[in-house]
């Protein structure tokens, strides 16, 4: 019924700060919640998580190949350090191993960084859409940064009109309706570990924020619809949600982001609660759940 867009996975799960799943773990709730398959996303650069080797990646989904999709993901600053890096090697060479996307990029530089935009060349030259996560805040943080508004985003949509982008994470999704404080983009980490609580923007969407208007203006951005923020940003106006799920369909994947065994799974409930109450037609239900993904995937 579903596929994931977004997951992760280890063999053996780091000591910290995330018990990840292994690949095992993440079948036995794919097959609870009716998932079919997922993307399994590696994480490489080092700002909060341990980094993980793509063939590791690639090994789980030749083990598992009915229900595992591998992703590829280099860090831009691999090979020189610089601007110029020959990324592109390596991307064809994990495309040509059967990696279907690059991400999930989460380096905590800003967006419109050289070699960032490096790394988007080359991805938009190789052919693989990106997944990236955002922050709002340089140190402390994972993520790519961005200012409210999401400019540093909109200028890279427009150099690479060819480059699939998926929005992901609290940074991009809080922006579906207007900010009250730019502080309501992210968590906040204490400096002694933990996050301080945030307060996700609730209540009835009145007036469109960036989000909405940026799918309208560049065919070249898709939206990951893994994690709570997606499904905050949908469920908190049960009137707006399913509009918006209606004008993109064609564009927004579900997913679910998943790190540890009894994460929940929101977007599960919330598609099938609109498909059954007809707020979404069975037709949008499909494309979201499953058809985006086979689309853009080749699968």
């Amino acid at each position: 019924m579903f596929i994931d867009i977004h997951a992760h996975a280890y063999r053996k799960s780091p000591p910290l700060p995330v018990p990840f799943c292994t690949p095992e773990q993440v079948i036995e709730r794919y097959d609870e919640a009716g998932i079919e398959k997922g993307a399994l996303l590696p994480i490489v650069s080092p700002e909060i998580y341990l980094p993980q080797a793509n063939e590791e990646i690639l090994e789980m989904a030749e083990q598992y190949p009915g229900r595992f999709i591998p992703f590829c993901n280099i860090d831009p600053r691999a090979l020189t350090n610089s601007a110029d890096a020959p990324l592109d090697r390596l991307l064809r060479y994990y495309r040509d191993q059967g990696c279907k996307g690059l991400g999930e990029v989460m380096l905590n530089v800003p967006v419109m960084d050289p070699m960032v935009q490096n790394l988007f060349k080359h991805a938009q030259d190789v052919g693989l859409p990106v997944i990236f996560d955002g922050s709002d805040q340089v140190g402390g943080d994972f993520g790519l940064y961005d200012d409210p508004g999401l400019p540093q985003l909109e200028h890279t949509l427009q150099r690479f009109p060819e480059l699939i982008m998926l929005g992901h994470g609290p940074v991009f999704w809080t922006e579906i309706g207007p900010l009250e404080t730019p502080a309501d983009r992210n968590v906040v980490f204490r400096p002694g570990g933990g996050q301080v609580a945030r307060r996700r923007p609730s209540g009835p969407i009145e007036e469109e924020g960036v989000v909405p208007k940026l799918f309208r203006r560049y065919s070249n951005l898709y939206g990951d619809l893994s994690d709570l923020n997606p499904w905050n940003a949908l469920a908190r106006d049960p009137e707006y949600g399913p509009k918006f799920l209606t004008e993109f369909q064609d564009r927004l994947l579900f997913g679910t982001d998943i790190c540890f065994f009894d994460m929940p799974f929101p977007m599960v409930d919330l598609l099938l609660e609109w498909r059954d109450t007809k707020r979404i037609t069975e037709r949008v239900f499909n494309k979201v759940a499953r058809e985006n993904a086979v689309n853009l995937l080749g699968l």
